[in-house]
């Protein structure tokens, strides 16, 4: 029989599949109907301590293709496809205190649903170090399962916050290794995919103590402009700042990150998001070595919290695991990682005739130049 519940970070799940820190999540409202729905678990949009205030107008919009030809645009019109979605928002602007109460609300309200609470501080000094730690402490007291920290908005106003910790390592390390010293349940940590080696900020996570890695956040951006108008598609003013692209488009790039690490950490564990709206997309995520799979833009587009795409995603796996029982496959366990070793550099990829292949040398350039073999073994 099929088991689609899983166990990552230590916490048991009902179901591999949860909503991802995004507009979405912010109201308990939503977050409730998103347990109702079916989701596995809930990530909440980022909590923080400084004041926020978002920009005036909409923050979020999506982009689509046109089916007969090349035109990308966020106008609504027929015959076109989602192909993106694309936003500027930036944290929770509600304040810590409002999360209180709440949070333990919905937890006592779905005791076996896991809610995990996105956290965000700065990275400059002690005080703002003590920040990620009285916002951990905050949500753990509330009951939450674990907390996500934010290493990854593309969009933050200050320099110490968001994709700016992600994309240093010291500066991964050193918080994590804060957050780690007060918590009491797993810490997760969400890195930017706006990184020349994302292993390396990984590696710096883990060795402060991350229990689990998330990624991708969405990608820096900029929206589109109308060739008519001239004008950025999305603006204020006429004025627009990076944002962060999502949705379908970014799923080969999230994965290309998230292969990059499971490989280089396959006893490490991982959360996928990037672009997934059905359980093909979740299973390329699963496959590289993720226990878990976040959704967002899917989710947004199907009354906020998507009960038909978890509806979806939860009788397509089920079918899966069905159609896989003679393997053994009963439950994510069975098949996680069974893809992470197809994942190999440029020289192991089979040429015509691999007797002219010197790794891009020419003989005389690099005598000793060996062949590399490919390890490729069949399952």
């Amino acid at each position: 029989m099929a088991d689609l519940s899983t166990v990552f970070t230590g916490i048991r799940f009902e179901n591999p599949f949860l909503l991802s820190s995004a507009p979405p999540t912010e109201s308990e409202s939503n977050i409730r109907r998103a347990f109702d729905a079916g989701w596995g678990g809930v990530v909440t949009k980022t909590i923080g301590l400084h004041p926020v205030v978002n920009v005036k107008g909409p923050k979020t919009k999506f982009l689509r293709a046109d089916t007969d030809s090349y035109r990308l645009s966020t106008k609504k019109r027929a015959n076109a496809a989602l192909h993106s979605s694309w936003n500027w928002e930036l944290i929770s602007d509600k304040p810590l205190d409002a999360w209180i109460g709440m949070l333990s609300g919905i937890k006592k309200a779905y005791p076996t649903k896991i809610l995990v609470a996105s956290i965000m501080a700065g990275s400059g000094n002690d005080k703002e170090l003590h920040n990620w730690q009285t916002l951990t402490k905050a949500c753990q007291d509330e009951g939450v399962d674990a907390v996500e920290l934010n290493f990854s908005c593309p969009h933050m106003d200050r320099i110490d916050m968001g994709s700016n910790v992600g994309k240093d390592k010291v500066l991964c390390s050193v918080v994590t290794q804060a957050v780690k010293e007060v918590a009491k349940i797993p810490v997760w940590v969400k890195l930017t995919p706006a990184t020349a080696n994302i292993t390396e900020e990984a590696e710096a996570s883990f060795r402060g103590g991350a229990d689990a890695i998330c990624s991708s956040n969405t990608f820096p951006s900029l929206p589109l402009i109308d060739p008519e108008t001239l004008e950025f598609e999305m603006n204020v003013d006429g004025y627009v700042s990076s944002g962060g692209l999502g949705g379908p488009a970014i799923l080969p790039l999230s994965l290309a990150k998230m292969a990059q690490m499971t490989k280089a950490f396959p006893d490490r564990e991982f959360s996928g998001i990037g672009g997934i709206s059905n359980f093909d997309q979740a299973l390329g995520y699963y496959l590289l070595g993720c226990g878990t799979a976040q959704v967002c833009t899917a989710a947004m587009l199907d009354h906020a919290v998507g009960p038909n795409v978890i509806k979806a995603l939860l009788a397509d796996m089920t079918a899966f695991l069905e159609r896989n029982a003679s393997r053994g496959w009963h439950s994510l366990a069975d098949f996680r990682g069974l893809r992470r070793d197809r994942v190999v550099s440029h020289s192991l990829i089979k040429r015509p005739d691999e007797r002219e292949y010197h790794g891009g040398y020419k003989d005389e350039e690099h005598e000793g130049y060996a062949k590399p073999k490919s390890t490729l073994v069949s399952s």
